[in-house]
């Protein structure tokens, strides 16, 4: 059986592990004690070294935390190994992978579409962004298959097109979502379709850390930019309003 090591066990992390257990042997590390939790997930709880020892190498931590542990676990990978990341973001992971990983480890840069939640009973229809970089055809494709056999939806990229569009996708999307709940927005009983809409995106948003969002609008070279846009186009139809 195929091994697969990850690096990182927050709620994504738990998600990756509880559904390639079904078919990998898989092995966690992270830094705080979650051993019980990774055993419930299907995997084993190991040390940095011997997850950094694995065939396969996923990375399940903040993009803020990234570049550190590239650093520490350059060094440990095998010659042949694959690394892959699952960030919201791409163009920076793909930089530093390329910069601090040894030329002979095969590089998968990852973007799921879909959370804890919205994934919790199945990955059917759900949809993961693929920004090849440096792998083998052949190996690229038996992760395809696998992939579109648990349900998924593969849409392959560059790193740098699936920010330009992400940045409008998730970032502002969640931008909008916290500003509503700093509003003060909560169900009504006299609202609207568009409303019930409004307050989807509010609760889609609601059980991600602020560390989250903060780094998809920071690592993100197109967020802050989408999000000066969006504000100016509020403001223009404020000022119409006004007039």
């Amino acid at each position: 059986m195929s091994r697969i090591g990850i690096i990182g066990f927050g709620r994504f992390g738990a998600l990756t592990a509880r559904y390639l257990s079904t078919d990998f042997s898989v092995v966690v590390s992270t830094r705080s004690e979650k051993d019980a939790e990774i055993l419930a997930c299907g995997a084993s709880p190991a040390s940095f070294e011997e997850v950094c020892g694995q065939p396969v190498v996923i990375l399940c931590m903040p993009i803020s935390a990234m570049q550190e542990t590239l650093r520490k676990a350059a060094p440990q990978l095998k010659k042949d190994a694959l690394v892959m990341d699952v960030c919201s973001v791409k163009v920076y992971p793909v930089q530093w992978m390329k910069e601090l990983l040894p030329a002979s480890v095969s590089i998968l840069p990852t973007h799921p579409m879909f959370g804890p939640d919205s994934a919790a009973d199945s990955l059917d229809n759900r949809k993961i962004v693929l920004c090849p970089e440096r792998i083998e055809n052949g190996q690229l494709e038996k992760i395809r298959n696998w992939l579109r056999g648990k349900g998924l939806v593969v849409i392959e990229t560059t790193a740098d097109e699936h920010d330009e569009k992400i940045a409008v996708s998730l970032s502002l999307t969640h931008f909008i979502g916290r500003s509503l709940s700093a509003f003060g927005a909560q169900d009504m009983d006299i609202d609207t379709e568009g409303y019930k809409r409004l307050m989807h995106i509010l609760g889609v948003v609601s059980h991600d850390t602020w560390q989250l969002f903060k780094d998809m609008h920071t690592y993100n070279p197109y967020a802050e930019k989408k999000r000066r846009a969006f504000m100016q186009a509020m403001a223009n139809i404020d000022e119409r309003l006004i007039q």
